[in-house]
């Protein structure tokens, strides 16, 4: 029974970790008053790109070094997913394009990178299944600490994950406390709450939304490189993604915009993930209700919230809303 419990706490761990990594992407974006609904696409292409990195190294004959075999896919990603919050900046910020109809053109554009190059490198392999396994590399990303397997049960529930995880905490931390705490996030978050006003007061606010967006596809990257290097043993497969993205978008509702709160958000909602695995005999419909419950409780929180109508539990005013200069 305490083997169990243990093996869910670690699984809802894992499979929150690409939704912490998406969600903390996320805020630091809507902090600068856009929505970027391209979420899904961009951890996509963060995926796809460290997977085509990891893939030439280990193809390229030289000895496996641990330590590049983790730096080239995590640099490929960063950039790959950088490029696409570059993107998603020109055509709102600079071309002022509709923030939804672009968030959502880009998802689509993400995906289809992501299976096109994807299915690209399956041929390249001449596999018999449409996937490609980067079992080498994957071992780099899943070594947990050394000393995890001394310490029992703590090690087991804290200790016993691939480096990411606790980049994403960390990630989420640090987010937190610049956003609070620091100059940055306070220009940050008056460039996201009335942008005209930053503006007038000195604040560079093209400067920090290109910034916020494309340091915050970046980590949301990170999110795809984990589910495939970590998560899912270093298999890449088309479309096995599944609503992750969407759900980051749901968890940054969830945490009412506080990338502290994600962390234990994308851990509750890891858990309502992988629970259905171990409920005895339970039916496809009963797992497809547990895989809404998410939702549902995003939906909650945001009325509740809504009700409250406190300042600090709300989204920031000029959220998906073009800044136009010339009418400050």
């Amino acid at each position: 029974m305490i083997s169990t419990i243990l093996t869910i706490i670690q699984r809802a761990v894992m499979q929150g970790t690409p939704l912490l990594f998406g969600s903390t992407g996320e805020i630091l974006t809507e902090k600068s008053g856009h929505l970027n609904l391209g979420i899904p696409g961009i951890m996509y292409v963060g995926a796809i790109s460290g997977v085509a990195g990891a893939f030439f190294y280990e193809h390229s004959g030289a000895e496996l070094n641990p330590f590049i075999a983790v730096l080239i896919p995590l640099v490929c990603s960063l950039l790959g997913s950088a490029l696409m919050g570059l993107l998603y900046c020109f055509l709102t910020v600079t071309l002022r394009a509709n923030q939804n109809v672009t968030g959502l053109a880009l998802t689509t554009f993400g995906i289809g990178i992501g299976n096109f190059f994807g299915g690209s490198l399956i041929k390249l392999v001449k596999s018999d299944v449409p996937s490609i396994a980067l079992s080498k590399t994957s071992v780099a990303f899943k070594t947990p600490l050394p000393f995890a397997d001394h310490l029992g049960w703590f090690g087991d529930v804290f200790l016993s994950y691939g480096f990411l995880v606790y980049v994403a905490i960390i990630i989420a931390i640090l987010s937190s406390y610049i956003l609070n705490k620091t100059r940055v996030g306070l220009h940050l978050r008056a460039v996201g709450e009335n942008p005209g006003t930053a503006d007038a007061a000195g604040i560079n606010v093209t400067r920090y939304k290109y910034l916020a967006t494309c340091i915050g596809s970046a980590i949301a990257g990170l999110g795809g490189l984990y589910y495939v290097m970590d998560y899912a043993n270093g298999v890449w497969s088309n479309n096995g993604f599944g609503d992750r993205g969407w759900l980051s978008i749901a968890l940054v509702i969830f945490s009412v915009w506080r990338p502290s709160v994600s962390i234990i958000g994308s851990i509750l909602f890891g858990f309502l993930y992988v629970i259905p695995t171990y409920i005895p005999n339970i039916t496809v419909s009963a797992k497809k209700l547990f895989e809404m419950l998410p939702y549902v409780v995003t939906t909650i929180v945001l009325i509740i919230t809504s009700m409250r109508d406190k300042k600090e539990n709300q989204p920031p005013a000029a959220l998906g809303l073009p800044y136009f200069r010339e009418e400050r």
